[in-house]
């Protein structure tokens, strides 16, 4: 199981059983046992020979442009189709939307208040309004919204002040004033857009496993994107893991503002070097493995992410109860 990222500009062949990537530096082998998905992430070329041969090893291509936005997934031919599961995941979409909807909420509030508590513990007393805020008005507020717009605006709501909160424990060069998202303006709104679209795909890859139908999400339109239900499965997962690599980064200096990241007057994004930090910093926080309370053994972070849709599947199909990720479930 693992990711190939392709950094620079080149073209992809297919070599015998393998790939060969092509670039100004030479021939780069990328023998595909053990990948599951490539993400390329500068301009790539490749033919319907690299296609047919991902198709045929079930692997993913994930596709980004120069400017690190997100292109398109091809996604090989659905392994685990059920009419059984798609008729009842819309059956849920009908009747179940707004209760799913909250669950995905509440799990991000209750994640966002894991991660802040660490520096509240750590002497950040002025996050303690915003802690009390998370635990005891929002989930009232939540329970009493009526339908999905009252949910989409709770949702609003805490990522609004968890934003406003990074000035209380982030280094000072990195504090924004606002989230800019197309195309992010500064070094924090860059390492947020980059990171929240590579969980994003690999939360796809980890649905791809699953009966799931990507296209069918609660929280989300179902219309906002083809592949929707992997933007709702993914937000509980954001400040578990985009969010604690980027103040890892940050705050242990991992990244600097002068070094490892291109500048111009409507945009900034990491440039090669910080790219590489950050997807290594990234790689090594899906791989990080905990001792599961329910599951009880070791299960890494990705592995959670598709454990979330078995606990999805199981709510539509079985009417088990819907928890999404907490933090509380690491031992």
């Amino acid at each position: 199981m693992g990711t190939k990222y392709i950094l620079s500009k080149g073209e992809l062949h297919r070599q015998d059983n393998s790939l060969n990537f092509k670039n100004s530096n030479g021939n780069n082998y990328i023998p595909i046992e053990g990948i599951d998905e490539i993400y390329c992430l500068d301009e790539v070329s490749f033919n319907t020979k690299v296609i047919d041969f991902l198709s045929k090893n079930n692997i993913i291509l994930h596709l980004f442009n120069h400017y690190e936005g997100y292109s398109g997934t091809f996604y090989p031919r659905e392994k685990y189709m059920s009419g059984k599961a798609v008729i009842k995941q819309v059956e849920a979409f009908n009747e179940k939307r707004e209760l799913i909807a909250k669950a995905i909420v509440l799990g991000i509030a209750n994640n966002i208040h894991e991660v802040l508590y660490h520096y509240y513990r750590h002497g950040k007393e002025e996050l303690k309004e915003f802690l009390d805020w998370l635990k005891d008005e929002m989930p009232k507020k939540l329970e009493n919204s009526n339908d999905i717009s009252e949910i989409l605006l709770t949702e609003a709501d805490i990522w609004y002040r968890f934003y406003n909160s990074f000035s209380v424990f982030l280094r000072e060069d990195f504090v924004f004033n606002k989230r800019v998202k197309r195309p992010p303006d500064n070094p924090l709104n860059a390492l947020i857009s980059f990171g929240n679209t590579i969980l994003y795909t690999k939360t796809m890859g980890q649905i791809y496993q699953t009966h799931l139908d990507q296209r069918i999400s609660f929280l989300h339109s179902p219309q906002e994107r083809r592949f929707s239900l992997s933007l709702d499965l993914s937000e509980v997962f954001k400040p578990v893991i985009v969010f604690k690599t980027i103040f890892d980064c940050v705050n242990n200096r991992k990244l600097s503002v002068e070094k490892h990241f291109d500048k111009n007057l409507n945009y900034c994004l990491l440039n090669e070097s910080g790219k590489k930090i950050f997807l290594e910093a990234l790689e090594s926080k899906f791989n990080e493995t905990f001792k599961h309370t329910t599951l009880l053994r070791n299960v890494s972070y990705l592995k959670a992410i598709k454990y979330d849709g078995y606990k999805l599947l199981k709510y539509i199909l079985e009417d088990f109860e819907f928890n999404p990720f907490s933090l509380k479930e690491k031992k």
